[in-house]
């Protein structure tokens, strides 16, 4: 019998990579997206392409909060139990400490901690059913806030804490695990070469990963991971080697 996943924010970039690294393994795949509808489309055939029916797409805003339980209920709906959740969307962008907004402190916050973390409570119930499993994706700033994105780093600290208490709020039914990328991907604001080499020149592989790193770290976590809880895979090339 198939089991199923939840991925959140699932069209793009690490979010795809899961998708279609869970989907190899023989998962069920419910696609989450807010506004990448095209590429939540075009994954979404890729994938029923190689197995009918295997993957369903949702959208949801998950800053609004009453769209959390209509997310779960179409999960719920569709395959009628849920085995993993994938908290992986995630907003990030620069601020200055002097100018930040409250609007900007609740959309950082409001995506990178506060949506995975009643997602999970909503997911919870049907995820001890199956003795399920949950995947945070973090970031090694977590743990050494980056300059420039303080409100940011603060929120991926609670996500990584998150994944702690968790481990201990939903134990034994339940498994809590994060996964803490490094340079796998640039973001998708225009960064110099100048910015990137001073990057990877504290980089212990001196490249920066690819998604499928993570979606692999993500799978272990998963499926080869039965005694594990409560732990954070830093899979950076190590980048948390050098302050």
């Amino acid at each position: 019998m198939s089991k199923n996943v939840l991925i959140t924010g699932a069209a793009r970039r690490i979010g795809a990579a899961c998708a279609r690294r869970l989907h190899q393994q023989g998962y069920n795949v419910f696609l989450h997206y807010r506004s990448s509808e095209q590429d939540a489309l075009q994954l979404s055939q890729e994938l029923n392409n190689i197995r009918t029916d295997s993957v369903k797409i949702v959208q949801a805003d998950l800053l609004k909060f009453e769209q959390l339980s209509s997310l779960v209920e179409e999960v719920k709906a569709a395959w009628g139990s849920l085995d993993v959740l994938i908290n992986n969307a995630s907003e990030f962008y620069p601020q200055q400490f002097e100018g930040v907004t409250e609007q900007e402190w609740d959309d950082l916050l409001g995506s990178n901690l506060k949506a995975p973390f009643f997602l999970a409570q909503k997911c919870s119930g049907l995820l001890a059913e199956n003795q399920g499993c949950i995947v945070n994706i973090v970031d090694i700033h977590a743990e050494r806030g980056l300059k420039g994105f303080p409100v940011y780093s603060i929120a991926k600290a609670g996500l990584a804490a998150m994944t702690k208490v968790l481990a201990k709020e939903l134990g034994p039914e339940i498994r809590v695990n994060a996964v803490s990328p490094g340079a796998v991907l640039w973001p998708e604001a225009e960064m110099s070469e100048q910015e990137k080499t001073e990057i990877l020149q504290r980089v212990a592989l001196k490249r920066t990963g690819e998604p499928d790193d993570i979606a692999k770290a993500v799978v272990f976590l998963v499926k080869d991971a039965p005694y594990m809880t409560g732990q954070i895979l830093s899979i950076d090339g190590g980048r948390t080697l050098f302050c």
